[in-house]
């Protein structure tokens, strides 16, 4: 999907020496077509998430549809997409001085009751 081809293209030229990425690609489908023609335009990862949802759809939060509707109770990705960035931005500040969640006990429960003890560790993973 386009994230990963994201992730290659960012890859390329890390080290010393000067490089290019060339993405060589066949698209059977309108969707393949677009998504090449996304990564050729940006190379903002946020920009590149909101064409590959717009393409995909929201999908399954948790499991492991990647796809169509999304699962969420009591927001839409696309519909709230403000009060999701501010939530993000929240739990990034949260993350950033509080790693472990040690400070936030009560959070870390919540994490883990909601999200079950793998998808937590994921989610808290580097």
């Amino acid at each position: 999907g386009i994230a990963q081809l994201h992730q290659l293209r960012g890859r390329v030229g890390r080290g010393q020496h000067a490089s290019r990425c060339f993405l060589v690609g066949d698209p059977s489908t309108a969707d393949g077509e677009a998504r090449l023609e996304a990564l050729v335009a940006s190379t903002d990862g946020f920009e590149l998430a909101e064409v590959d949802l717009d393409l995909r759809g929201e999908g399954t939060i948790m499991g492991e549809r990647q796809k169509g509707r999304n699962d969420l109770k009591l927001a839409s990705l696309r519909r709230d997409k403000e009060w999701v960035a501010a939530a993000r931005q929240v739990a990034i500040e949260i993350i950033d001085a509080d790693e472990e969640l040690d400070r936030h006990p009560g959070l870390a429960d919540e994490l883990e009751l909601l999200l079950g003890d793998d998808d937590a560790d994921y989610l808290m993973k580097d």
